[in-house]
């Protein structure tokens, strides 16, 4: 192979070209300019994108509101990640990861900043007592799937997805390699979701909403246009849940949040009340 490529005995930092996704990247942390963040009325302020992982926490706020939780009501602000939002200095603030979501809870004596997806989550449903079993084995389970979420999702995202959609050129390798490893958690699922109904058991739970994101938009056809590419069909129980989680009036609302690209409709960069998100699903096409 005249190409392969030798790593130096020191890693040097030397990312060009057009990728806007690669140029935003850098090895070291930290804000990189001084800009506040947004903060609208209600107790919750969220700052996110919406992505697989900011879906998540939309979803949540979402069925909370859904049962009729008026705490739950939030100010969701947009941090498009393309245009490096992330590393202003007020977003460091909050999420010294400068990854999305972040959640500012201002409902205590004290605020609260809260990142990392599944942490949002448990802090929400510990909050309003809804979604996560208070104890018992159907709590572990929660956790279980909660937390597989967590270190299997970055295999789809910045692996498969990346290579399969966002590198600069298509490379067999990475591909294949990743391919592999997202089908093989896809059989995970369905192999689960044989036996439950949901992904933790016989309850609804952030396992399901933490999951859903990733590998229901996989297999229903709206991550990666990769349906064909990785057979998806072929996970039939996979299929069928993400259908039925899909048909969720939270899971309507919540996924279009914070969403600046795709079908007009399903578009709604900032919320800051539930008509903002009527207004968006009305000119849906029927």
């Amino acid at each position: 192979m005249t190409n392969q490529y030798v790593p130096p005995k020191v890693w040097v930092n030397n990312v060009s070209g057009g990728n806007k996704w690669a140029n935003i990247n850098s090895p070291e942390s930290g804000a990189r300019y001084e800009r506040k963040l947004p903060v609208g009325e209600h107790a919750l302020q969220l700052y996110s994108l919406g992505t697989p992982n900011g879906q998540k926490v939309t979803i949540m706020l979402e069925e909370l509101l859904a049962l009729g939780i008026k705490e739950a009501e939030y100010d969701a602000f947009l941090i498009n990640i393309g245009e490096a939002d992330q590393f202003s200095s007020g977003f460091v603030e909050l999420n010294p990861n400068s990854k999305i979501p972040v959640l500012l809870d201002r409902s205590g004596d004290e605020p609260v900043n809260v990142f990392e997806s599944a942490s949002i989550l448990v802090h929400l449903a510990e909050k309003f007592g809804h979604f996560l079993p208070k104890s018992g084995p159907e709590r572990t389970q929660t956790f279980n799937w909660l937390f597989w979420a967590q270190g299997s999702a970055p295999f789809l995202g910045g692996g498969f997805g990346h290579f399969y959609a966002y590198a600069d050129e298509k490379q067999e390798y990475p591909i294949n390699r990743f391919a592999m490893e997202a089908k093989r958690q896809l059989d995970v699922l369905d192999k689960q979701l044989a036996k439950h109904p949901y992904v933790a058991g016989d309850q609804y739970t952030i396992a399901d909403m933490a999951i859903w994101p990733w590998y229901g938009n996989l297999v229903l056809g709206k991550l990666y246009d990769a349906a064909e590419f990785l057979q998806v069909e072929s996970y039939t129980h996979v299929v069928r849940w993400a259908k039925q989680i899909e048909a969720r009036q939270g899971v309507q609302r919540g996924r279009i949040v914070n969403r600046s690209f795709g079908e007009e409709w399903e578009q709604l960069a900032e919320r800051h009340c539930a008509e903002d998100i009527d207004q968006v699903l009305a000119r849906k096409p029927k």
